[in-house]
């Protein structure tokens, strides 16, 4: 029997079990992958954090190196593996859930391996969990080399020929800049970018957020509001820079496939060799058997991470309180929230 267990060993995890580790408590950490930090290895090589080191730390544990640097992906592998070393924080890998169902008064977790009770359960998946492709994708024929952004690694994946990226996030962006130094890049988006500067007068751009308050802006705040509105910016002008120089062409929203073609809403129609879908993720549980969890759009029903129902708490969503809930510039101060939740019941 544990008084917690908290469902992913990424930063939200860790950051609950910190937190937890300073009580008495018994607790335990379950994580599907093999190691800590194994999400991030699978991302893209070239990935780099558009937030510096000093905007990218945990409770208790300051990344090191220059703090308006970004740091890399294995970067951060290597920070997750030594902040779990340096706390000794009891993870259980190798842990796939199943099934999650509650019994009275507490959870009962199924895994690929043995069972658990727990009083409270904390959910730390993360977003990412199931990647979201439009319908039409399936139209495609073989001919067409097509992947999601999750699964791309580095341009040696792709076939011969041009590429289109379908997405316009940060993601997205850093990919299609990637993949213009090699081949005819197109980048398919539904906004009007909004490119901001990731250094303003040698410091990170998220130093003057913090400075001016926008990364405290809840969010239910007039700046929170607007912010979840605009949607995120892309940041640095890598991605403007190709732009103007041709080597990234712009096209609008992709509607269909036809005929191994891709539409744009202005009509245009042209074929594609490659194909990355940057185009998000759904939250999807299926593993997660509690009733009246979820609002009629399908969002989790939470204030801050603490659900309608006992016991029960979220952690590292989009805006769970603040721009930075998902990311590790943020998922700390939930985590503190939260914990201090736990222990007063």
């Amino acid at each position: 029997m544990y008084e917690t267990i908290i469902i992913g060993a990424g930063q939200a995890g860790i950051a609950i079990g910190y937190f937890l580790k300073k009580s008495s408590k018994k607790f335990l950490i379950l994580d599907k992958n093999s190691e800590v930090g194994k999400s991030w290895q699978e991302r893209y090589d070239s990935l780099v954090l558009f937030t510096p080191r000093m905007y990218s730390s945990l409770p208790g544990m300051e990344m090191q190196g220059d703090k308006h640097g970004f740091p890399t992906k294995n970067e951060v592998v290597s920070y997750l593996k030594k902040y779990v070393q340096q706390y000794d924080l009891p993870i259980k890998l190798d842990a796939v859930v199943i099934n999650v169902s509650k019994k009275n008064d507490y959870y009962l977790v199924i895994t690929n391996k043995e069972k658990f009770l727990t009083k409270n359960l904390v959910i730390a998946t993360g977003p990412f969990q199931t990647p979201n492709f439009p319908a039409f994708s399936k139209k495609l024929s073989d001919k067409t080399f097509q992947l999601h952004s999750s699964e791309y690694i580095n341009p040696t994946q792709l076939a011969d020929g041009n590429v289109l990226v379908v997405g316009g996030g940060n993601s997205g962006a850093q990919i299609a800049v990637e993949l213009s130094k090699q081949r005819e890049t197109y980048l398919s988006h539904s906004k009007r970018f909004m490119f901001f500067p990731l250094i303003f007068n040698n410091k990170s751009i998220f130093w003057w957020f913090d400075k001016f308050g926008i990364l405290k802006a809840s969010n239910s705040s007039v700046i929170g509001r607007v912010l979840q509105k605009k949607g995120d910016p892309i940041f640095g002008y890598e991605l403007k820079n190709e732009i103007k120089k041709k080597n990234v062409v712009l096209k609008e929203r992709v509607s269909d496939v036809n005929n191994d073609k891709i539409i744009f809403n202005d009509l245009s129609a042209l074929t594609f060799n490659n194909i990355i879908w940057a185009t998000g993720f759904k939250y999807e549980l299926p593993w997660l058997n509690i009733s009246n969890l979820y609002d009629n759009e399908g969002n989790v029903i939470h204030e801050r991470g603490k659900t309608p129902i006992d016991g029960l708490y979220f952690i590292g969503l989009p805006w769970q309180y603040r721009r930075g809930s998902a990311l590790l510039q943020g998922v700390g101060y939930d985590a503190e929230y939260i914990v201090r939740h736990i222990n007063k019941q």
